[in-house]
């Protein structure tokens, strides 16, 4: 039986998260990226996670920071602080590793993954993905994968503030 401590363990610094990648491509392990800011995890969040993983054997999350959620999406939000949020993450059984950024896109994470399949829901153009122009040129996949329709955290929001 697991632990408790092993969800704590996947919540990882980018150092930490760099040791963990050399260890699971000696094993020859294909890693698979996301991100996002997961303020409230709802089914549309589950499955796309659940779509990511089944790319590949590891799946990074990588998870906004609470000052780039704010630039994203105003001062209201996040609803979540960042450690509450990479909690939840963690506590989930196909993501392997969560780890934080701050800038307003995780290119510079990507671009020190290098994942195998950089994974998006929703309706992105690849040339608008942050991190897709390297992770190609490193031999990488980008997969878009469809979005959940009716489920965004921003609807759920104004249905509790309007107590629909």
């Amino acid at each position: 039986m697991k632990t408790g401590n092993s969800i704590d363990e996947k919540i990882v610094t980018p150092e930490e998260l760099q040791r963990r990648l050399a260890r699971w491509r000696v094993l020859g392990k294909k890693i698979a990226f996301t991100n996002g800011c997961f303020d409230l995890l709802h089914a549309g969040h589950i499955a796309s996670l659940r779509q990511a993983a089944q790319t590949a054997d590891v799946l990074i999350v990588g998870l906004n920071a609470d000052v780039s959620v704010k630039k994203l999406k105003g001062d209201s939000r996040p609803l979540n602080s960042e450690h509450a949020r990479a909690l939840v993450l963690a506590a989930l059984s196909m993501v392997d590793a969560v780890v934080l950024f701050s800038e307003d896109t995780p290119r510079e994470l990507i671009k020190s993954i290098l994942p195998d399949f950089l994974v998006k829901g929703g309706d992105y153009k690849v040339e608008d993905i942050a991190g897709a122009e390297e992770v190609i040129a490193a031999g990488g996949q980008v997969i878009i994968n469809p979005i959940l329709e009716g489920f965004s955290t921003t609807s759920l929001v104004d249905r509790m503030k309007n107590g629909v």
